[in-house]
This record gives C-alpha cells, structure tokens and sequence, in this order.
C-alpha cells in the first residue's frame, strides 16, 4: 500500500511532515533560547536571521549582511539585522511621529478618515512588504524604506514642497530633504542608516533608480498607494463620484479601492518573479499611468481639495522669510546646524513643521492678538 495511491494517507504523511518540520524549528529556537539564558554570548539570533535571509531570499535580494554598511561603523545588534534596526531607528525618531499631523491631499481635514502623510506612509509600506514577500526579497530592508521615504515632506504635502523651491536658493525635493533628515538632522545627528536603506529613501520618486530591487518596490508602492487612497479621500470629500473614473481604468484595473489595489501588486509580483528587476506589464502600467493624469486633472490641480493651497504657500514663505532675518528664533536644539547658511537653517527648520505648529507660528508671529482688558 503506497500513499500515492490513498490521498488520505498522503494528507496525513504531509501533516506528520510539518509537524516534523516546527517541532525541529521550535527546538532550535528553544535551544537557543536555553544558550543565551546561560550567558553564551556566542549565539546570535541576528547571525540566525542573516542565515534564513541566505537559505530562503531570492538570488535578487539584497541580503543584510551584504549591507554596504553605515557611515560610521557601530558594533553590530546581537537581535536585530542591520535593516531591522534601521527600520526601528526609523519608527522611534520624531521626524516619523511628525506625519501624523501632515497634509496628504486635503490641508489639515477635520474628518477622521482623510489620509495624513503617516497613514500614506504605512500603506506604501504595507503594499510594499506584500510585493516584497512575494517575490522572496528582503521585507525587512523594503519596509525601512518605506517608512523613512516621506521623512522630509514639508507642511501642507506638495503646496509646500513647492513654496520652498520656489524661496529657497537650491531649491526644494521632499526626497532630497527625507535623506538629509536621515543623515544630519534627526537628533542633530542623522540616524546613521546603512546606505541601501538611505539610497531608497532619495530615489522613491524622480528619474534615478535605487539599486536595490527592495528600493524600486518602494517606488511602485508609494505610487500605487497615493493615487488609490487619493480617489477615495476625494470621492468621500465630494471632489470626485466614482462613475467619473475612466471607463478603461474601471475596466482594466478594477471599480473599487481594494480591486485596483489588488490589479496592481499581483500584476507587478506576476511580471517581476523570478527577475531581477520590479516591472508592470505594459497594459496596467499604461492604465495606472492614465489614472494618475486623471487625479491631476481633476484633485491634484485646480479643485476645491486644493483652494486653501494658496493660502498654505503664503504660510511657507512668510515664515521662510522671517527666519530668513531672525535667524536666532530658530530653536537652539539644532544649535550645530547654524553652521551652515541661514536659507538652509531656515528652510530645514520649516520642513519639519507639522501643518498645525505652522499654523500655530504663523498666527504668533503675523495674526494681531486680541487686547485683554
């Protein structure tokens, strides 16, 4: 009597099997667990970890210990890989706990549902972790990058973004900004984040490539989250109905939120598997891209979500040309940063506002206050 020839018995094999397999896994880790207990220092779980990243990864990913490494060498975590530990560097600084009170879209909504940059951020990094798992690249890696892309976006998202370029000397690239609050300003001094961690962070957005597939994930991902959350933002603020969706879009891509979500990763993990590059077929890509003109045609520009943008500019750079000429009103707890020229001092300083402490600034500095009798 063979099991191929009894499917029951062969069920019953493959269960024995698995059972094997976690009671072999749960002895290791509880061996492990007994060393470390007993003080043996030679048992690492992060060295265990770097071993299932090479055994189990893809022959694309970008493995931890192959990191190129930090700017200045720290002494490795016995726990946590080197990607691990800059996603939770990331996670703790305040630079992160500022998104939550930064415009997405709609300037500072007073619904509880409309998107901010932080609940952006945790959905590029959930699409982005899903795309990653898939295609057995290194999760740990995409989701750091994913949580410290959008590190340096200004207040009241691109309204902002674009008050800046147009004040400020050298311009302004949320991007750009996300990688210097990586390296210099977070703490006054920087978070010390491995460079493929960082190379992600700068090349999210614009013409070059991160050159790590974990990168390039992040950059499908923060598209396919921002044009979908936006059409529901907009849709439940009244600037879109549903029907006026491209028929195509509706089509190709799905009529719900979560179908054309779902349209997208599967078509990027279909296209990409196996491959050592993250692509969409050209028809989702073509259509996607079609989606995207359409939010700016009729949310990004020129709608009701963006009349108060001219307003938030004014804010931007009132307060750019204020600091611009008191320059000792900046706070003193990026004292070592007054090194550098004043537009710059000024211009980091107000990036990393949230939309309600530059209105708060705003209102001190140019609102008369009331007389109190």
């Amino acid at each position: 009597m063979t099991a191929a020839k009894f499917p029951a018995c062969e069920k019953v094999l493959l269960r024995e099997r698995r059972f094997l397999k976690f009671v072999v896994y749960y002895n290791q880790i509880l061996f492990i667990r007994i060393r470390i207990f007993k003080g043996d220092v030679s048992v690492k779980i992060r060295e265990i970890t770097e071993n299932i990243e090479k055994q189990n990864l893809s022959k694309y990913a970008a493995l931890s210990i192959n990191t190129k490494g930090r700017l200045i060498e720290e002494i490795k975590c016995d726990i946590r890989t080197d990607y691990q530990r800059d996603r939770d560097r990331i996670l703790h600084s305040k630079a992160f706990r500022r998104l939550k009170h930064k415009t997405q879209v709609f300037i500072s909504p007073e619904g509880d549902h409309y998107r901010t940059r932080l609940t952006h951020t945790l959905e590029v990094s959930q699409i982005a972790r899903t795309i990653a798992r898939a295609l057995r690249l290194n999760e740990d890696l995409t989701e750091a990058i994913a949580l410290g892309h959008d590190l340096g976006h200004t207040p009241f998202g691109h309204a902002g973004e674009n008050a800046l370029d147009e004040v400020h000397p050298g311009g302004f690239k949320h991007n750009e900004q996300s990688l210097r609050v990586v390296e210099i300003l977070e703490g006054g001094k920087g978070l010390n984040l491995t460079y493929e961690v960082k190379d992600g962070i700068l090349k999210h957005t614009g013409d070059a490539e991160p050159e790590t597939l974990e990168g390039k994930i992040v950059y499908f991902s923060d598209r396919i989250a921002y044009i979908n959350h936006d059409i529901d933002d907009a849709i439940r603020g009244g600037i879109l109905e549903a029907s006026s969706i491209p028929e195509e879009c509706i089509r190709i891509l799905g009529f719900t939120h979560k179908e054309r979500i779902n349209t997208m990763i599967t078509d990027i993990i279909n296209e990409s598997i196996g491959r050592n590059e993250i692509l969409m077929s050209s028809i989702v890509n073509r259509t996607t891209n079609e989606l995207r003109k359409f939010m700016f045609e009729n949310v990004y520009v020129g709608s009701a979500a963006k009349k108060e943008e001219k307003k938030a500019k004014n804010i931007i750079k009132s307060l750019y040309e204020y600091y611009i000429q008191n320059p000792d009103e900046i706070p003193s707890e990026i004292e070592r940063l007054k090194a550098v020229d004043i537009e710059r001092l000024a211009c980091d300083y107000i990036a990393g506002m949230s939309d309600s402490f530059a209105i708060s600034i705003f209102t001190r500095l140019f609102i008369p206050s009331p007389w109190q009798v």
